[in-house]
């Protein structure tokens, strides 16, 4: 006597949309990198893709962590074979897809526009130190603005930081007459670079 499956009944969802869940699960997603975006192959897989661009899906499988086991083992077998590991010479397929790659290499040594800008808070309170002491840190350090207690050290990198941002110290220098107001970004980290100097001293 054959024993009978209980089966559950089938039933159909209404709130879901079958169509629509079968295209996101075979989607590879949306591409954001723009030159990778041109290259992109939609019928292919995100992990094919990504090895014909000679990029890596997953880092742990490409830069594996060294196993001592399998060292001494491939060290044993050198020194067995050491004729044959001198003519067997690996090879490295170059993907199909490389200008991708050296592409994003390019773009990723190209040099950036620093966006870095000090808070209004703190630029006031370096602006007040300036005015005051000029560049006397040692009298910075002891003034009764400085509520956090900074050493002069710390007021020092504090004010190098602020000259070397060049949109917010020109503006210092404008609002102050040391400069004239049609002076270039170049021209103004001269002159930072210039007084660091002179403070190193």
């Amino acid at each position: 006597m054959k024993v009978k499956k209980q089966q559950r009944r089938k039933k159909y969802l209404h709130h879901l949309n079958r169509k629509r869940m079968n295209k996101n699960q075979s989607s590879t997603g949306t591409v954001l990198c723009k030159v990778m975006k041109d290259k992109w192959d939609y019928k292919k897989s995100t992990k094919r893709n990504l090895k014909e661009m000679g990029l890596a899906n997953d880092p742990n499988k490409v830069i594996k962590i060294p196993n001592f086991k399998q060292q001494q083992l491939k060290r044993a077998k050198s020194m067995t074979d050491s004729a044959d590991c001198d003519t067997e010479d690996d090879q490295e397929i170059q993907p199909p897809k490389i200008e991708v790659l050296q592409k994003l290499e390019q773009e990723a040594k190209a040099p950036r526009k620093r966006k870095f800008m000090l808070p209004k808070g703190q630029v006031e309170f370096i602006t007040y130190l300036l005015d005051k002491y000029g560049h006397n840190y040692k009298d910075m350090a002891k003034d009764k603005k400085n509520y956090y207690q900074e050493t002069w050290k710390q007021l020092r990198a504090k004010i190098r930081t602020f000259m070397g941002i060049p949109k917010q110290y020109g503006e210092y220098l404008r609002s102050r007459g040391l400069i004239d107001k049609e002076e270039d970004e170049e021209e103004l980290q001269k002159q930072a670079k210039a007084l660091v100097m002179d403070d190193s001293d």
